[in-house]
């Protein structure tokens, strides 16, 4: 394949400057294009992955959820009642609501990227649980976890469901998983983390959860183009885009992907792109654990005690473990 066109953006950040700007310029000016998973959360990009998880083929939303409804009080018993509950990723915030009554929080802060759904989602909550104090935070905790004073100190337990560190690599999964640790106040023995991952299995079973046969994905997939679109001014087309998905077992991850369909020119204030036809921009890495890789990694983070509980298929984990 013929090395792309480029012409870098005129645009320069300061040094200590990372803006989503910045961030997409460098994505797509890389000699293998990519742009972070997380900008595929637009308000429609946030409903489209809530249909997403509703697929017949798409298995962890459901699998995680029957883990929960069925060790939900063993998870209770290992975690307390009482804790400041900080849900990462947080959504509609359903998955956290389902846990209010085994782990009765004292404080709940929803922290998500896509500002406009989530406050919209915890006004809606906050009328089922007027007496629950609720922290919405409009953040993109993979960048920084500097949480405001208002957040209780006492008793956190960072919530993660969904297998969403498997967007990280090793290393960025490692990283972030310390950041949290850092979160918590030093010595707190009564902090933790309560995460959900998904394990290695039949590349089959993993391919049709990323690439349906009705074409949700592939939309959610491609509506991040309008996305940025928005974020920087560019012209993509996803008429000329098409989704791929496919597990690669060496790196026990899904790769999801943009094709381009023709050679075509993407624009954008002060640059511009060649890609040519069958050039790809990576979207999303989806990494697939063994139940080895999530104690390893939990304890190089600094956390310990670490509890598993599994679905009867052994498709899904759900781990609580304590700060060490």
């Amino acid at each position: 394949m013929a090395q792309p066109a480029l012409i870098p953006s005129r645009r320069e950040a300061a040094p200590a400057e990372r803006t989503s700007h910045d961030e997409l310029l460098a994505g797509l000016t890389a000699a293998e294009a990519a742009i972070s998973p997380k900008y595929f959360y637009d308000a429609l990009g946030s409903k489209l992955f809530e249909a997403i998880c509703a697929l017949p083929e798409y298995y962890p939303t459901r699998t995680e959820a029957a883990i929960f409804a069925a060790h939900q009080q063993a998870m209770a018993q290992a975690i307390g009642k009482g804790c400041t509950l900080i849900d990462l990723g947080a959504g509609n915030c359903a998955k956290a609501a389902a846990l209010f009554e085994a782990l009765q929080p004292q404080q709940y802060v929803p922290v998500d990227i896509s500002t406009d759904f989530l406050h919209q989602s915890v006004a809606g909550l906050q009328e089922r649980f007027p007496q629950l104090p609720m922290l919405p935070l409009g953040m993109d905790f993979s960048a920084t976890l500097a949480l405001p004073e208002t957040v209780r100190q006492q008793r956190r337990l960072f919530f993660y469901p969904g297998s969403s560190l498997g967007n990280f690599d090793p290393r960025q999964a490692l990283d972030f998983l310390r950041r949290v640790r850092a979160a918590l106040p030093p010595g707190a023995s009564d902090g933790g983390i309560l995460i959900g991952l998904d394990l290695v299995k039949d590349a089959r079973v993993l391919e049709a959860a990323y690439d349906d046969a009705i074409g949700v994905t592939a939309a959610f997939n491609l509506n991040l183009l309008n996305h940025v679109n928005g974020l920087i001014g560019a012209d993509f087309s996803p008429r000329d885009w098409r989704h791929v998905a496919f597990y690669n077992g060496r790196q026990q991850r899904i790769e999801m992907h943009l094709e381009a369909r023709r050679d075509l020119i993407v624009r954008w204030p002060g640059g511009r792109r060649t890609f040519h036809q069958g050039e790809r921009i990576h979207t999303e890495y989806s990494h697939k654990f063994t139940e080895q890789d999530i104690l390893g990694l939990l304890e190089e983070a600094g956390f310990g005690n670490c509890r598993l509980w599994f679905d009867q298929r052994r498709w899904f984990a759900v781990c609580h473990a304590q700060a060490r």
